[in-house]
């Protein structure tokens, strides 16, 4: 399936949420100030945040108040007006041998999975991944990952559980460098922002990894729950203080109401999505795209409107902008 088809799918809820809430206050007349205070309540419900729903929401009364609307010429303005407050994420190119990858974000999720499925996307891509199991605290967590690895197809260092996670993490990238692998993807610890012992033991990761060069880790990304909407913000906030997150990777897209979360987490934080999963397959964690999120989010055809909307749409068919 393309991008456009994933992202779009992973989007239904929000988008669907959105068109039936745009049908039911339209109506039949011009574009009124109720109208438009209703179209702000949509965009908050979808997670878009106040201030940004706010700002889109002053654009088309700039533009449209007292005119006819189509719901599609409508969502044709959520798009572009939506579109100036998403960062497109930069190209991140793997010069450096091994392009060492931190993985960080609170337990549950979903950040084994994420880890598996990017090593997943690079092997694909013809590039030798190796992980790093640096959750030794949570039960379970190096066999998990172990367990992916070999579903995959790709090599793993590990060690023995309640073992030093730094040592796991420096011995990885000695092996990864000494064998020639492109990409490293370190596993960490889920860790509430407000845990001090975990915090620090993922600072003494960094340091250490950093024995091996400056410059790492290469890139460090952070797992949010999808369904957490704009409450994952101060915890990217304090992710980001303790060491700079270059992107965000969202979980679970596709199972929540609130993908305008997206757009209020670029704005307050001005950090890029990196990727979105919209799905539970291994192909279901997918770069992220602005452009393609806001025609996933807004429509391009996309959207169902119901017969009703239809003929209504039909009798003000000449007098629409």
């Amino acid at each position: 399936m393309a991008f456009f088809g994933k992202i779009s799918k992973g989007l239904f809820k929000t988008r669907s949420t959105l068109a039936k809430g745009v049908t039911g206050v339209m109506g039949r007349g011009k574009l009124t100030e109720e109208t438009l205070e209703n179209l702000e309540e949509l965009l908050i419900a979808s997670d878009i945040c106040y201030e940004v729903a706010s700002e889109i929401i002053d654009k088309i009364r700039k533009e449209c108040l007292g005119t006819f609307l189509s719901n599609e010429k409508l969502f044709d303005y959520l798009e572009n007006f939506s579109r100036e407050y998403l960062i497109e994420a930069p190209v991140i190119s793997h010069t450096a041998k091994p392009h060492v990858i931190f993985v960080l974000g609170v337990n549950g999720v979903g950040k084994t999975t994420s880890i598996a499925k990017i090593a997943n996307y690079y092997k694909n891509k013809g590039e030798k991944v190796l992980l790093a199991a640096g959750d030794t605290f949570r039960a379970g967590a190096i066999e998990q990952l172990d367990i992916w690895a070999k579903r995959i197809g790709v090599e793993i260092v590990k060690h023995q559980e309640k073992s030093d996670a730094a040592a796991v993490i420096y011995d990885a990238y000695a092996a990864a460098k000494a064998r020639g692998y492109d990409v490293m993807i370190a596993d960490t610890a889920g860790r509430l922002h407000t845990k001090d012992n975990l915090m620090e033991e993922l600072r003494k990761m960094i340091r250490v990894i950093k024995k091996h060069g400056d410059e790492l880790p290469h890139e460090t990304l952070l797992v949010i729950d999808g369904n957490t909407g704009q409450n994952s913000i101060p915890q990217t906030i304090a992710f980001n203080e303790l060491h700079p997150i270059d992107g965000i990777v969202v979980t679970k897209l596709d199972g929540t109401a609130k993908g305008g979360s997206l757009i209020s987490t670029n704005h307050e934080i001005k950090i890029p999505i990196r990727w979105v999963g919209v799905g539970e397959g291994m192909n279901d964690l997918i770069p992220f795209s602005k452009e393609e999120y806001v025609k996933g989010m807004f429509g391009d055809g996309e959207i169902d409107i119901p017969l009703e909307q239809q003929e209504i749409k039909e009798e003000f068919k000449g007098l629409q902008i």
